[in-house]
């Protein structure tokens, strides 16, 4: 059988989500895993300790019964920059901040269609996720601000107009990757209107 697949059986038969696999120098084999989602669950909730040794253990049997190789297995959680790899991912993070990388720049014409203020060699992209259904058919756009960020204690005119919020429409054939934004919250350096990011 194959990794892939002794790896997602045994990572789903014990209810968690697969989220990444990984094969590193050395024969590390790391396997990132989260809780599955429901929609419409009450509060969020995180992998803890516990479920990575549940994993592990459960892993090392069957990749010992199955003869894989490999030197050192490490399970983990996605972290604070956790990929989004399918529709049921950006579902879940719906109104989070992401860092999208496209797969080809936008073009000319895109860049056009924006006023000229995308340029057309552009990829990558930092935004809030939203679900879109244009025509009847459902899909993904990104929404950002080209503002720079205002710096603790920096002075900002109020007469100063606001930079126009542009958004981009996309399918996941044509990203590379989506990636949650890595948001820390260091205390006294998020604004007060800032709503929390987990």
């Amino acid at each position: 059988m194959a990794l892939q697949q002794i790896v997602e059986q045994t990572v789903t038969g014990l209810g968690y989500d697969l989220v990444e696999i990984e094969r590193s120098a050395g024969g590390l084999l790391r396997i990132t895993i989260d809780l599955l989602w429901e929609p419409g669950a009450a509060e969020e909730q995180f992998i803890t300790v516990e479920d990575c040794e549940k994993v592990t253990r459960q892993l090392q049997f069957a990749l010992e019964v199955d003869g894989a190789e490999y030197r050192r297995l490490e399970v983990s959680s996605p972290g604070i920059d956790r990929p989004l790899r399918n529709e049921k991912d950006l579902e879940r993070f719906v109104g989070s901040l992401v860092d999208i990388t496209l797969r080809a720049p936008i073009g000319k014409e895109l860049g056009a269609a924006a006023g000229g203020q995308i340029s057309a060699n552009r990829k990558k992209f930092r935004g809030t996720l939203e679900r879109v259904d244009a025509s009847g058919v459902a899909g993904w756009q990104i929404v950002w601000s080209d503002e720079p960020a205002v710096k603790p204690g920096q002075r900002v005119s109020k007469k100063r107009a606001p930079a126009p919020l542009q958004a981009l429409g996309f399918t996941l054939d044509e990203v590379r990757e989506v990636r949650l934004a890595p948001v820390v919250d260091f205390k006294g350096r998020r604004p007060k209107d800032a709503p929390l990011v987990d």
